[in-house]
């Protein structure tokens, strides 16, 4: 049987947390795995309840907490769990990363752990996720492009016809299938994968950061597939509060200009940004002549094109690309 590690990340989220450790351990009962969750500098008591909680409770696997020491986003936070590794000092085939308000049913992650068994070429597998209702949530997706910004800007059925194979959401698939990239709130990786294209870039914050990963494996060979009978309920949103946004965060532009710029090159990042413009154009011309509801923030197109000017204008970013370095010193 193959090993695993699954790597949770909280931040300032403890009680979901809890819950999110109880169902991963359930769902992880049975294989060789470990459980890592990592506290991503939450400062509000969190550690210490994760702590409380794992040490209070009968789970069906080995588990820890780890405290990252500072909060680097999503992706920088996920690493430091991956890099902290087992608790046995066995290396695993797989790495299993799982959102703190995402809940696995009892054979999710088994079924990921399988398909990946069963197929060698597949460097990611991801899960069907779902609201606690048992509403879908689009996770599958293509690579974004210059025509798919026009596409999801634009908002208007007639462009979204023309450019339907450019969209980037792929819907709700209806069986197993391979996409370009799936979002991370359930996601198991191939060790070997992860040994050669390195772990997440911890320059992006947050957004953007699972599609620069799948991208960097596509690079190298390997498919991401998408697991339709993998259940696993989510939340979404629960520390971001995106929900709730009433004006879009800087690390949101800074995500999607790195992204474009890192995979592409300055030039098409530009253009990405000018199709996106083209798209936000056509959705308020809609808007002026239908008394369409306004989506986008106020001043959103205005801030995207301010940030992206700047960003190229400026230095190259640089690639924070981890490499898998097991790290031992991190407090357990």
């Amino acid at each position: 049987m193959a090993r695993l590690l699954t790597v949770l990340l909280n931040w300032r989220t403890p009680e979901m947390t809890c819950r999110a450790i109880d169902a991963a351990a359930a769902a992880l009962s049975g294989l060789d795995a470990e459980l890592v969750v990592v506290d991503n500098d939450s400062g509000d008591g969190s550690e210490e309840a994760l702590r409380a909680h794992i040490e209070g409770t009968d789970l069906p696997i080995p588990a820890r907490v780890v405290q990252s020491g500072r909060n680097g986003g999503f992706g920088a936070g996920n690493n430091v769990g991956i890099r902290a590794g087992r608790a046995d000092g066995v290396r695993p085939d797989y790495v299993q990363i799982l959102n703190s308000d995402a809940f696995p049913a009892p054979d999710a992650l088994r079924r990921l752990h399988d398909h990946l068994e069963a197929h060698p070429e597949v460097g990611f597998a991801g899960s069907f996720i779902h609201g606690e209702d048992g509403t879908p949530h689009e996770t599958a997706f293509r690579f974004p492009s210059i025509l798919s910004e026009i596409e999801g800007a634009a908002r208007t059925g007639p462009v979204t016809r023309l450019l339907a194979r450019h969209r980037v959401p792929l819907g709700l698939p209806d069986a197993t299938r391979r996409v370009d990239w799936l979002a991370g709130a359930s996601m198991m990786m191939r060790m070997d994968v992860l040994e050669q294209i390195g772990l997440f870039d911890e320059g992006f914050f947050l957004y953007f950061e699972e599609t620069d990963l799948c991208l960097r494996a596509a690079r190298a060979g390997y498919t991401v597939d998408y697991i339709r009978d993998s259940h696993v309920a989510h939340i979404g949103s629960v520390s971001t509060g995106m929900k709730g946004w009433s004006d879009v965060p800087t690390y949101w532009f800074d995500s999607r200009w790195r992204y474009f710029a890192k995979a592409h090159g300055r030039g098409y990042a530009v253009a990405a940004t000018l199709g996106h413009v083209l798209g936000g154009a056509i959705w308020r011309l809609r808007v002026l002549l239908t008394g369409k509801p306004r989506v986008d923030p106020p001043g959103f197109l205005r801030r995207l094109l301010s940030h992206d000017l700047a960003a190229a204008r400026a230095a190259r970013p640089r690639d924070q690309t981890i490499d898998l370095v097991p790290v031992r010193e991190v407090q357990t």
